[in-house]
Order: C-alpha cells, then structure tokens, then sequence
C-alpha cells in the first residue's frame, strides 16, 4: 500500500513521488488527475474506477478546508457493500489514511487537495 509522506494545499506527496492536481489511491494503484462531476461535491459515479476493487475502508479527503460535501448515496453505497467510510478535511483524512494503512488495512484514500 502507498504512504503519504507530505500534504500542504494544492500539493501530495505519495510514495515520494509529488502529486499537484486531486488523487485516488487504491490498494493497488494511484489515480491521479481525479475529476469529479462537480468540482466540490462527491457523487458515487465520481468513484466508479474503484468500485470494483476490494476495500475495508475509504478514506475521503474534502480539501484543505473542507468544502467538498460528499453526497449521501456515497454513503449508502459504502454502508450496503460493509465498507466503513470517513470524511474528513484533507490534513485529516491524510493522518487517518496513513494510520489505517500502517495496521495493514485494505484502504481507498479519495483526496481533494485545494479548497
């Protein structure tokens, strides 16, 4: 599993190798370049390249100041499949994603990194 090693706004740090724009990091994959349909709200579609992996938890990252909401059929969608979810500001999510990648859990982190 990827690590994060550095998180300011605008600017993530995985693995070593530095990310400017939003990321999902998967148990096996990092996607970077992640859009979403609309820029400050998360929508299940906004996810589907991960859907089909096998997680335990996702770790959804709403911005350095939190201003991304993430809608409630992301949650409905998580609580159906036993996935636990959490959504916190960036600095935050980042904290709890690397926590739970140190105690070996299979983790999806959803990261905004600006707002």
């Amino acid at each position: 599993m990827a690590r994060i090693d550095y998180y300011d706004f605008g600017e993530i740090v995985v693995d070593g190798r530095t990310y400017y724009r939003d990321l999902i990091i998967t148990p096996k994959r990092i996607i970077s370049n992640w859009w979403r349909i609309e820029g400050h709200k998360l929508f299940l579609d906004d996810l589907k390249d991960v859907l089909n992996e096998d997680f335990e938890y996702i770790v959804i990252g709403t911005g350095y100041y939190g201003y991304m909401v993430v809608m409630e059929e992301v949650f409905k969608y998580m609580e159906e499949r036993g996935i636990k979810i959490i959504v916190k500001p960036t600095r935050d999510a980042v904290k709890e994603y690397n926590s739970l990648v140190a105690k070996g859990a299979k983790v999806v982190g959803a990261f905004h990194l600006t707002c």
